[in-house]
């Protein structure tokens, strides 16, 4: 298997990279490093791939058969060991203007082992004003071995100036179809379930391979869709919302836990905490105190992400939920994303009407601008729930 194999569904990606692969090889042997393009931006939708394949794109430059997927560079690159590609993942909501020239000070050294020195630069779209302008300096004047790998959600999360001195690999929706094979044939997930784990993530692989092999995502996501059905009343349009936010913030606590406290103990043992010996403290030496206190707020910014990105994640459930009501309601032939609850879709369907449906998804995306705008949690999801239950449309079917 090559570099690509983890890509569903995106063919024509792939085309591109391995010719831009090879011409780079091509340039390279030839002397003509200046002729690679040096700043790509891969874009597409979640789930699409994005890192993947600019982690793909970057083994293959460093490659010598660009891309065979077993020699040593590309299994380093897998892993995120080889010491010409910088991995960045920005942690938190921002990633600023003092991270970002730290980056390109780092990116202008010469390869050490390959023939390039690559950036990959996940959640591109979360870098400021200032940290853009900075990276806008680094991609318009590259050192010549160097390439910067962008990923987004698309080509207008980023400032017009980088965009435009980025080739765009653009990745598309995988089909259902393609999700589901992928998880029957390298899971070994019954094809049922594999369907409608690809239908309910709506191309998202990580999401569908998720809801395929994991009892707690399948539970959370079932909490998420009997929200519609529940809100008969005011007291249970304010205890759904509550409920939501809740399961967020115990996802956030869960994922950030355990990765928190190994940050804190390695910080500690870095500034000398608990070292022995003659002339050597057991607390922090000097500059360790400033430096636990950067950590604990970049991890309280980390925190508020993901619980941000677990909330807006459920009201995409719902989004999905309402989008196949309103198929429904007009007799539309396509696949329902959540074709495995049918008979909630139907239910909803008619007890309302598309007007219903289509004030109901204005609400959810109300509340996620709102969440976006730093709102508070509990006040713009008690606001949505509201609104998806007026006017008096009863759910019970």
């Amino acid at each position: 298997m090559t570099v690509y194999g983890d890509l569903i569904g995106q063919d024509r990606a792939i085309g591109v990279l391995r010719r831009a692969a090879s011409a780079a090889a091509e340039a390279v042997a030839g002397g003509r490093g200046a002729g690679m393009t040096h700043a790509w931006l891969f874009t597409g939708p979640p789930g699409s791939g994005r890192s993947t394949a600019a982690k793909a794109f970057a083994a293959a430059l460093l490659c010598p058969e660009q891309g065979c997927g077993h020699c040593d560079a590309c299994h380093q690159v897998e892993v995120g060991s080889h010491p010409d590609v910088t991995f960045v993942r920005p942690e938190g909501l921002s990633y600023g203007v003092r991270q970002t020239r730290e980056l390109v000070l780092k990116a202008a050294g010469a390869p050490t082992l390959g023939r390039w020195r690559v950036v990959l630069f996940e959640d591109a779209d979360r870098v400021t004003e200032q940290a853009a302008n900075a990276l806008l300096k680094a991609i318009e004047e590259p050192p010549p071995r160097t390439v910067w790998l962008l990923c987004a959600p698309s080509a207008d999360d980023m400032i017009i100036t980088i965009r435009s001195r980025c080739r765009v690999v653009t990745l598309g929706t995988p089909s259902t179809e393609a999700v589901a094979n992928m998880l029957a044939t390298r899971d070994g997930v019954p094809h049922d379930v594999a369907l409608d784990a690809a239908r309910a993530a709506q191309g998202d692989v990580g999401r569908a391979r998720r809801l395929a092999l994991d009892e707690e995502t399948r539970r959370r996501r079932a909490e998420v869709l009997s929200i519609p059905r529940s809100l008969t009343g005011v007291a249970e349009c304010v205890t759904a919302a509550e409920r939501l936010v809740k399961t967020s913030t115990e996802d956030a606590d869960a994922a950030t836990t355990a990765l928190n406290e190994v940050e804190t103990a390695e910080l500690r043992r870095v500034y000398g905490e608990g070292s022995t010996g003659k002339g050597l403290n057991k607390g922090l030496v000097r500059g360790g105190a400033g430096a636990l206190k950067e950590l604990e707020t970049m991890q309280k910014s980390r925190a508020t992400r993901i619980k941000r990105d677990s909330l807006d994640l459920a009201l995409l459930e719902l989004m999905a939920f309402y989008r196949d009501v309103l198929a429904v309601q007009f007799g539309a032939s396509v696949e329902l994303a959540n074709e495995d609850r049918r008979h909630e879709v139907e239910a909803v369907a008619r007890a309302s009407s598309p007007e219903d449906t289509l004030r109901r998804t204005d609400a959810i995306m109300k509340c996620r601008e709102r969440l976006a705008a730093n709102v508070h949690p509990q006040i713009a999801v008690e606001a949505m729930t509201l609104a998806l239950r007026s006017p008096g449309v009863v759910h019970r079917g």
